[in-house]
């Protein structure tokens, strides 16, 4: 019996002695180691943020290629609350016709909420994009319970037909592509380039004077 204590007490001695080693190896061969996360899903600085991020195109990009058929075929979304014809009734939305250049809640009749009657200015091509992206923040307290267009192309073909019905403004001109500037090395090595060839003309501007006075 005693033998039997004593070989139980050894096994588990030698228990112990194990376990102390592997987590003094452990943290030895982990020490100046960031921790691993408990899951694979952490955020990487940067990532999430560009992955969400989208950058809008300005209209004035989209309208220089828009399509006044496919604007056609986009509003008919919009037919079940409004009419774009000239002289058309209101309908549970007002009547669209010559709705550019003209201030907000213009048609006369036609019950706006506060949200959009109170805005100021007139409608562009902007501020239609806007709304078009979303009433509900463009107006807060609108009435229109539409959510939006999500696509570009299909907010700029359909504002390109809504001016061809009445309004026919010019498109505002699309900004001009900005030139990138070289950086890092590719720019040392273009400054180098110009500096060499200041020097070989001036070189060959003083050889020619030279030759000239000779």
């Amino acid at each position: 019996m005693d033998n039997n204590n004593t070989i139980a007490g050894w096994v588990l001695a030698g228990g112990i002695a194990a376990l102390g080693f592997s987590i003094l190896s452990g943290k030895y061969f982990h020490a100046d180691k960031n921790e691993r996360p408990e899951t694979l899903g952490f955020v990487i600085e940067g990532v999430e943020a560009e992955a969400g991020a989208k950058e809008e195109v300005p209209m004035s990009m989209m309208l220089a290629k828009a399509d006044i058929a496919k604007g056609e075929a986009v509003f008919k979304k919009c037919v079940a609350c409004h009419t774009i014809n000239q002289g058309g009734a209101n309908g549970i939305g007002p009547n669209l016709y010559d709705t550019l250049d003209k201030p907000h809640g213009h048609v006369a009749g036609f019950a706006y909420s506060d949200g959009l009657s109170s805005i100021q200015g007139n409608w562009n091509f902007d501020n239609m994009n806007a709304w078009l992206i979303s009433p509900r923040k463009y107006a807060p307290g609108t009435k229109m319970t539409f959510a939006g267009l999500g696509k570009p192309e299909d907010r700029a073909n359909v504002i390109a037909y809504m001016n061809a019905q009445g309004s026919n403004l010019p498109y505002p001109e699309a900004p001009a592509p900005e030139a990138e500037a070289p950086e890092g090395e590719e720019a040392v090595e273009e400054a180098a380039e110009d500096a060499a060839a200041d020097a070989v003309a001036e070189e060959t501007a003083a050889a020619d004077e030279a030759a000239a006075e000779e």
